[in-house]
């Protein structure tokens, strides 16, 4: 009989893990597949109105928004396998900015969430103002001049998915506003994200940062998810040589920090 201590062979995990871990993967690998037919639907209807009939501004509105969150949920898919790769050690480095990663993955979070900031975020036109309309739904970025001209050598699609947990933990918790902040120490280019929301008691710091626990189970806050989001994040910064550290006390807002270095060394 084989016992749950027992390692799969090649693996180092047990067979009941192992078997986990394959099913989540098959599953979102199957899942690509209707969220295409969706987002072929949405975007045939959009595009092709001689055909299929006008639409009035409400429902082309409702339809844009619809298919730009079937293309979120389609890059969801892939930052999961993303986790997986990271685990299993693969990377795809490249030079790039970290400002514009930043911005891309907060205006990608903003998206996802609901109210007139994700409303607004998917109409505006010109770059000069996102950082109006972000400070207008209480949302303030700090970028030092060192920070906007960094450069960095690592995984930038890994990069976006840890800045993006981040953002979307902030905006799911904050009361009214949400503070990032960037700076080059050294070597690491360093991101914090602060939200005013009802905090983290210190007891619970290790625990939000583990796979399948929600911090309502530590009397936090009722939120609904998997808590993965968290989890994922420190997976992915660790595989780039990074941590994500978080400050808090229940009652007080929480900051979270993500430090990583500028250029991933090859193991």
């Amino acid at each position: 009989m084989v016992r749950e201590k027992d390692t799969t062979p090649g693996t180092g995990v047990s067979p009941a893990r192992f078997f986990h871990e394959i099913s989540i993967e098959f599953l979102i690998h199957e899942l690509k597949d209707p969220i295409a037919i969706i987002e072929t639907g949405l975007r045939t209807v959009l595009e092709k109105q001689d055909q299929y009939g006008p639409l009035s501004t409400k429902q082309a509105n409702t339809l844009m928004r619809s298919l730009r969150n079937t293309r979120k949920a389609r890059g969801l898919l892939h930052d999961l396998l993303e986790i997986g790769r990271s685990e299993a050690g693969c990377l795809a480095c490249s030079r790039f900015s970290p400002l514009t990663s930043v911005r891309q993955a907060l205006k990608d979070a903003l998206e996802t969430m609901t109210g007139p900031a994700s409303e607004a975020i998917g109409k505006y036109q010109i770059e000069d103002e996102l950082t109006k309309l972000l400070i207008s739904h209480g949302i303030f970025v700090d970028t030092p001049a060192a920070a906007a001209a960094a450069e960095m050598f690592q995984d930038e699609t890994k990069f976006r998915q840890i800045a993006g947990n981040l953002f979307k933990n902030a905006l799911h918790h904050r009361k009214q506003r949400m503070d990032v902040q960037m700076a080059v120490e050294a070597d690491r280019f360093v991101l914090a994200v602060k939200d005013d929301g009802p905090g983290i008691a210190p007891d619970h710091h290790d625990l939000i940062f583990r796979r399948y626990t929600q911090i309502a189970e530590c009397a936090f806050v009722e939120r609904k998810g998997h808590g993965l989001g968290l989890a994922g994040a420190l997976i992915l910064a660790r595989s780039l040589g990074g941590d994500i550290h978080v400050t808090s006390r229940k009652g007080a807002g929480a900051t979270f920090c993500l430090t990583l270095p500028l250029q991933l060394k090859a193991a």
